[in-house]
């Protein structure tokens, strides 16, 4: 089996490194450009390029665009069986179609539900209690190709977007390699999704995460842990931004004071929103780390009665 696999970051790690441990190092691995990271600005490879160079795979292409034709054609080159794809750019038919027996990718989420670019993000702020990984053959428009395997699990009600991807992406490199076995057996029974039931899970913008304290305790407590740790929900207090990163809903039910207003600010913060209220557990001011609420209250002024947003 000639693999090309093709990913980016963190997430499709364990998916390459799964890959070979099975037997089915890739002949070669795409991912995206160095770029700088740090202080330093220093030209930093992705993820999956360290994880490739760990494991011994020689050739490593870095396109900066999957739709110049010169990139098509190092894939034709490669004459690869299959295309693997997690977490990379939308490859156009000229790539994919190159692949043998088909090109496949892993999205998370249990498709046709959260199609997109956010489907972890967007499940968790959506107060979802199950989610998963899918792969499937892709085709021209996106997320919407024939499903190859699905694999559900559940979500916490308290679990952060970032807990969600972590597990997640172990999960996803097992389907990732059973799917490969599939097809190279030939008992891959690919089903049509049923479009009536698609969801979507647009990309999310700044204005996106700010926190709508007029909607219930519930809403807001899966807003923010939806978008933990990246890019993080946030309010305005005055003209400081803050970003609130974990949160519980609160015991007290009902309506008190305006929404946005702080309750307590003393060991624990509390804030009202539209019907009851959440603690917030842990948040950042401009400049400063991440902190649990009763170490931040100690350095920052924040008195009862103020109102967020």
């Amino acid at each position: 089996m000639r693999i090309v696999f093709m990913g980016t970051p963190e997430f499709a790690v364990p998916s390459l490194e799964r890959l070979v441990a099975a037997g089915y190092a890739p002949v070669a691995v795409v991912t995206g450009p160095d770029k700088p990271r740090g202080r330093g600005q220093q030209p930093t490879p992705t993820p999956v390029k360290e994880a490739a160079r760990r494991l011994g795979i020689e050739t490593i292409l870095q396109p900066e665009s999957v739709r110049d034709p010169a990139f098509a054609a190092q894939i034709a080159a490669l004459e690869p069986d299959v295309i693997v794809v997690v977490a990379f750019k939308i490859l156009p038919p000229e790539v994919f179609t190159q692949a043998r027996l088909g090109a496949f990718n892993l999205h998370g989420s249990l498709l046709p539900a959260y199609r997109g670019a956010a489907p972890i993000n967007r499940a968790v702020m959506a107060g979802e209690t199950e989610t998963g990984v899918t792969t499937f053959f892709l085709k021209e428009q996106v997320d919407t190709g024939h499903i190859i395997l699905q694999r559900a699990m559940p979500i916490g009600p308290d679990e952060t977007a970032g807990e969600v991807h972590d597990r997640m992406m172990e999960l996803g490199a097992d389907v990732v390699v059973e799917t490969v076995r599939r097809i190279e057996a030939g008992t891959a029974e690919a089903r049509p999704q049923d479009d009536r039931l698609a969801t979507r899970a647009p990309k999310i913008f700044k204005e996106d995460a700010r926190i709508d304290w007029t909607k219930p305790a519930e809403a807001v407590h899966n807003h923010i842990r939806g978008l933990s740790p990246h890019p993080g929900a946030w309010t305005m207090h005055g003209d400081v931004l803050l970003k609130m990163y974990r949160s519980r809903r609160d015991h007290l039910t009902g309506t008190h004071g305006s929404p946005g207003t702080v309750l307590e600010a003393d060991e624990r913060l509390v804030v009202a929103c539209g019907s009851g209220t959440v603690e917030i557990l842990e948040l950042q001011q401009p400049g400063r780390r991440r902190m649990e609420a009763a170490a931040f209250l100690r350095g920052y002024d924040l008195p009862v009665g103020t109102r967020l947003g």
